[in-house]
């Protein structure tokens, strides 16, 4: 069963705006929920509480570290 050309274009721009809509979500948006994934370390396999903690943690550490280097670069850099 053959298609006619405009159905066929209809059908392309369809699923054009269908990946266009989905696609949509914001940068921000998107990176807010990673980061918050993360750090909630929902990525942890099982249901130990102390490895959900400890993760957590661990990586709450990790950021507060990031942090500090880079104000000490910047104050040692610029100043």
């Amino acid at each position: 069963m053959a298609t006619s050309p405009d159905e066929d274009r209809a059908r392309q721009a369809k699923a054009a705006l269908d990946r266009a809509t989905r696609e949509s979500t914001g940068f921000a948006d998107s990176a807010l929920a990673k980061m918050s994934d993360h750090f909630s370390a929902s990525d942890a396999q099982g249901q130990d509480a102390a490895e959900i903690w400890g993760r957590r943690i661990g990586r709450i550490l990790g950021l507060g570290f990031l942090i500090l280097l880079v104000i000490n670069l910047f104050t040692h850099w610029f100043f």
